[in-house]
């Protein structure tokens, strides 16, 4: 008997909307839901455990991975750090007709778009500008200079909207997450 291949969701949005509050409730409240580990430049933030949110890698390292074909797709986001999905992975999941989703930004979905057209994409918006911005402060995690850099690629990337197979408005961590997977087609809970 043959499996026939899985379709690939792939979650993007602006930075700070919550894609990785949703991607981690995924994880918590469907574990049968396979999540990808993306590769990084960028050095941990606090509470990241490495092989469970992110691979951090060397800037040599990701580039040996661009050289080789080893990445679905990779981007460098907010002009610093590079963030590039591991191919190999996603397509022994696909292959496997088990559930995968990619959460990744806004370049990296049209790469895989490019390569992947019968890939579903979602896009998660925030309710509004404002409340972006709130949580993008709330967390701490950047300095001034980073949160400005943040919010003027957030403008840009919110404009892509029209571009998604699916919107999905993050007012509700765990409304958005059972929408996600609805998409997906796996029953809520």
């Amino acid at each position: 008997m043959t499996t026939t291949p899985a379709r690939l969701t792939v979650l993007a949005g602006p930075t700070a909307v919550g894609k990785g509050t949703v991607s981690a409730d995924v994880r918590t409240r469907y574990p049968e839901v396979w999540l990808s580990v993306s590769a990084t430049t960028r050095p941990p933030r606090p509470g990241e455990v490495e092989g469970v949110h992110y691979h951090f890698v060397s800037v040599d390292e990701f580039d040996r991975m661009v050289e080789n074909g080893d990445l679905l797709e990779w981007a460098v986001v907010h002009g610093r750090n590079r963030y590039g999905t591991p191919r190999e992975p996603v397509e022994r999941r696909l292959a496997a007709g088990e559930p995968a989703l990619l959460e990744i930004d806004l370049q990296g979905a049209r790469q895989v778009r490019a390569s992947m057209p019968d890939a579903h994409f979602v896009f998660l918006a925030p309710p509004s500008f404002a409340e972006l911005e709130r949580r993008l402060v709330g967390r701490g995690t950047e300095d001034a200079e980073e949160r400005e850099r943040r919010l003027a690629t957030a403008r840009v990337e919110l404009a892509a909207e029209s571009e998604f197979d699916t919107v999905i408005v993050n007012d509700d961590v765990h409304r958005a997450t059972d929408e996600l997977v609805r998409v997906m087609g796996i029953a809520t809970r």
